[in-house]
């Protein structure tokens, strides 16, 4: 009778297909928490098909969405923030953006291109929520100033798109001198006439919103954005009262005046080419 002994406990096997999922296919969505396919979402800008809750997309995303055939050219690439302040808190600004430009592949939490959309050149600024929160350095709105100098040099249109959770605190009034040198710019390219147009997406947040992103002849907003200065926690507690249903929504900035038109993501390029034709006539 032969003997067998067990050399090493518990049963070894492998998972059926446990190597044939790629590592992220599978995104829980946080409006309502179904699980997606990526390619599903690549496919519907990145909008959940069950729910349209739109979720982020990255500046590169916007500019295949826009521009025709998904063609563009970058500028301002080699931009990169230094750290000037030598600030310091869990860790270094410098470790922070070095971490930050391994995680994401760039330079900067914005990205500006020129192309054609509907036929008609366009300059464009977005910024990016995974780059230090989209958070406005010196960068940042040295990006967004040179696309919107682009626009007037060569008497073309804007767009800019937010996505920022407000001024970066590890350059101090260096990231605040970007909001009256982006709105400065914006006044030459208010004077030749040309029109610009802001796209608020979520979150658009602290000194981005109190300058260029509120600031456009047209500001059009994604559903269910939160669009706003400081949080509603600071606001609760510096008014004394309890806040309205909605606020801060792009829906309820709507309802009041501040925001023109809501438009979903995958709309966007046609209202865009439509505002165009509009505006350019």
């Amino acid at each position: 009778m032969a003997w067998f002994e067990r050399k090493k406990k518990g049963i070894l096997t492998t998972r059926s297909g446990q190597h044939d999922i790629p590592e992220g296919q599978w995104i829980k969505c946080p409006g309502c928490t179904e699980i997606i396919n990526r390619r599903e979402l690549l496919d519907s800008a990145w909008v959940c098909p069950k729910c349209n809750h739109h979720l982020r997309m990255n500046a590169l995303g916007y500019f295949e969405l826009l521009y025709d055939d998904g063609a563009f050219v970058l500028h301002d690439e080699h931009l990169v923030s230094k750290d000037p302040l030598e600030f310091y808190d869990r860790k270094s600004y410098t470790q922070r953006l070095e971490t930050a430009h391994h995680k994401t592949k760039m330079n900067a939490a914005a990205r500006s291109a020129m192309g054609v959309v509907g036929g008609h050149p366009l300059s464009a600024a977005a910024l990016d929520f995974s780059f230090i929160g989209g958070s406005m350095g010196s960068v940042v709105g040295e990006i967004v100033a040179r696309s919107i100098k682009r626009a007037y040099t060569e008497r073309v249109p804007l767009l800019v798109i937010s996505q920022s959770g407000g001024a970066r605190m590890m350059e101090g009034a260096l990231s605040l001198m970007q909001m009256a040198k982006t709105s400065a710019h914006l006044t030459r390219l208010d004077d030749l006439g040309l029109p610009y147009i802001s796209l608020l997406t979520n979150p658009t947040t602290g000194g981005v919103t109190a300058s260029f992103a509120m600031l456009g002849d047209i500001n059009i907003a994604e559903p269910g954005a939160l669009v706003g200065f400081a949080g509603p926690r600071v606001i609760r507690e510096t008014i004394g009262q309890d806040l309205p249903p909605g606020f801060q929504s792009a829906e309820f900035l709507q309802e009041h005046g501040f925001v023109d038109m809501i438009v979903d993501r995958r709309q966007l390029r046609q209202k865009l080419i439509h505002l165009l034709d509009l505006v350019l006539e």
